[in-house]
């Protein structure tokens, strides 16, 4: 399937305000994101308030000129309402982009024809698509009407430069909010990379940092010309376990220095190019207290339980090795 089809379903349609299209990428990138030393790109915190105090800890133990964005979906599990205002505002004073939980949020109604706005492929389960639509149903009642709009507010895309390394900043893909083009199933097939080494020409970047898809992946491509591949660095999810028994969640740190080893910065994959360093930073809690927090709000029975709590308690069945993907 193309990443980008387009189903009738709430949940798996991706609707026409979500899509931009790779040449956005080309605008200037403000004055705060240039010229970076250090920048930690944060997807898929679902709403984890002990994973978010870890990332606000590893961040400010960093030096040199930084930046931490929120590259969407930092909302999803945080159905308690002085939860759900807490994660806001210790993310808000940060560069933040909405992902499509935010951007399903900041309606003014539950329901939308987009459900959850997830955009789930063909092979994601029904029953999944449905329980997601229920998620944010139930979510959408922990956000005030001045949380909405801070919402509506965010972006849906940025960039950035690290060093000498220019990047596109995303939810899902180089087209969309919600697209899978970077999922890592979508990045196996040779037909699709060819289309995703395009996008790096059109959007005039050397690499996307992304997440929404849940499983991490560093994809290098081919860019022509003697130029250096372009990454694809998803970071799958900093809110979950991305690794089969490794409970610790994911960001994607990219900087002109390695990892500092002295506040427990732990990289799980790691890639250097042009002298920028990308690393799959572990963001390592308690994880018996992640899942007390988890079942306090979402118990046996509900559906973030039933979809979710299988991967927070034990991990996909995905391992480090293989993030990074090399161009073939």
């Amino acid at each position: 399937m193309n990443a980008t089809t387009a189903h009738p379903t709430p949940g798996r349609n991706c609707p026409i305000d979500y899509h931009y299209g790779p040449a956005v990428f080309r605008q200037p990138t403000p004055p705060e994101l240039i010229g970076l030393e250090v920048l930690y790109v944060v997807g898929g915190l679902y709403g984890n308030e002990l994973a978010l105090d870890e990332v606000l800890r590893l961040f400010g133990a960093e030096r040199g000129r930084k930046q931490l964005v929120f590259n969407g979906d930092f909302h999803w599990f945080d159905a308690d309402p002085a939860t759900f205002d807490r994660i806001q505002q210790q993310v808000l004073p940060h560069v933040a982009l909405r992902g499509n939980v935010e951007t399903e949020l900041a309606h003014s109604q539950p329901v939308s024809d987009a459900g959850c706005g997830c955009a789930y492929p063909d092979w994601v389960e029904d029953a999944v698509v449905t329980r997601s639509n229920r998620i944010l149903q139930r979510l959408w009642t922990a956000a005030t009407p001045a949380h909405r709009t801070q919402l509506a507010a965010l972006p849906m895309w940025q960039t950035a430069s690290v060093g000498g390394m220019r990047l596109g900043l995303v939810h899902g893909d180089a087209q969309s909010l919600a697209g899978w083009g970077f999922a890592q199933e979508h990045l196996a097939d040779v037909a699709h990379r060819r289309t995703v080494a395009d996008w790096f020409t059109l959007a005039g970047v050397d690499a996307f940092a992304c997440s929404h898809t849940c499983l991490p992946v560093y994809q290098s491509l081919p860019r022509g010309s003697g130029l250096p591949p372009g990454w694809v660095f998803n970071n799958g999810a900093a809110g979950m376990p991305n690794f089969q028994g490794d409970p610790a969640g994911l960001l994607t740190r990219i900087a002109t220095t390695p990892c500092p080893v002295d506040a427990g910065h732990v990289s799980r994959a790691h890639v250097e190019q042009g002298g920028v360093h990308i690393d799959a930073l572990a963001i390592t809690v308690p994880p018996t207290d992640v899942q007390q927090r988890f079942l306090a709000q979402w118990p046996p029975g509900s559906d973030a339980h039933a979809s979710y709590f299988a991967r927070i308690a034990a991990g996909p069945t995905y391992q480090p090795q293989q993030v990074v993907r090399h161009q073939v």
